[in-house]
């Protein structure tokens, strides 16, 4: 499995909101600069966050965006699944009940099932706050 760019900008757009949260709203072009992400590719994501009402804009000179709920109430999985959808390893589990003709005879199906049981236990046992709080040093083990 591979996070796109978008899936990791997104969690780094998040982040630095999460670390300027007491600032306010803060304007896309600084977070644009800090991060070094176009402003135009990070205009697409911050629509994908708001839709899922993950962070709240206002307009004006005052404008930009915020969270719209505390770091620890978002996982890097709720994230990730918002600009990747399911974060399945191969296309027969994007359905459930699987809807593969070979599911029944498949000697491969609980290993992809497992693998992903394991990629969502991990994705969503991590907080925006666990990454600000912990920058690099995050030691996650399952």
């Amino acid at each position: 499995m591979k996070i796109s760019t978008k899936g990791r900008y997104a969690l780094r757009l998040m982040i630095d909101l999460a670390q300027h949260d007491a600032a306010g709203y803060i304007p896309l072009r600084d977070i644009s600069k800090r991060q070094e992400i176009s402003a135009k590719y990070l205009e697409q994501i911050v629509v994908q966050l708001s839709r899922a009402g993950f962070v709240t804009s206002t307009r004006g000179a005052q404008g930009g965006y915020q969270l719209a709920r505390h770091p620890a109430e978002y996982t890097v999985g709720d994230i990730l699944r918002i600009t990747e959808g399911a974060l399945v390893p191969v296309a027969c589990l994007e359905h459930d009940p699987v809807e593969c003709a070979r599911a029944q005879e498949c000697m491969t199906l609980d290993f992809w099932r497992g693998l992903y049981d394991v990629v969502n236990q991990y994705v969503d046992s991590v907080t925006l706050e666990d990454l600000v709080r912990n920058g690099k040093t995050l030691d996650f083990s399952i």
